[in-house]
């Protein structure tokens, strides 16, 4: 059976100290269209999506000194942080990937925005990449 890669470029995570400070950059600069704002405490983020063709730009706010996302900020400051990718049956490919010897950061998927289901590749892996797996259903 021949694998088949991830699909699309689902969305690129930006990590910001605030997501009211940059929409406007997004939305009166760039031009593009808002498309919901939502929390999602399992990952500690707010996280806001922003339309670009078949792709989104996800805006991450960190919703305590607590989160990843807070973590990444104090290191690296505002800026990418992500690059989500589109696949299906996303438990089979952590497997496929972890025997592979790849590292996950999630052995198995978690719940991401809009109730995706989510898993981290670990950047010591790919290069220095954080990649995401994202499987919307």
């Amino acid at each position: 059976m021949e694998k088949k890669g991830p699909e699309r470029i689902d969305h690129i995570g930006i990590a910001v100290y605030s997501i009211e400070d940059a929409l406007s950059f997004y939305t009166e600069q760039l031009h593009l269209k808002l498309v919901h704002i939502e929390n999602v405490p399992s990952q500690g983020v707010k996280v806001a999506f922003l339309e670009i063709g078949e792709s989104k730009i996800e805006l991450l706010e960190p919703l305590s000194e607590k989160s990843p996302i807070s973590t990444f900020l104090r290191k690296r400051g505002e800026g990418i942080h992500h690059v989500a990718l589109g696949v299906k049956n996303i438990q089979s490919r952590i497997e496929d990937l972890q025997n592979n010897g790849v590292k996950m950061i999630h052995d198995h998927p978690v719940e991401g925005a809009g109730g995706a289901k989510v898993a981290f590749l670990h950047p010591t892996s790919t290069k220095g990449v954080l990649y995401e797996f994202c499987e919307k259903s």
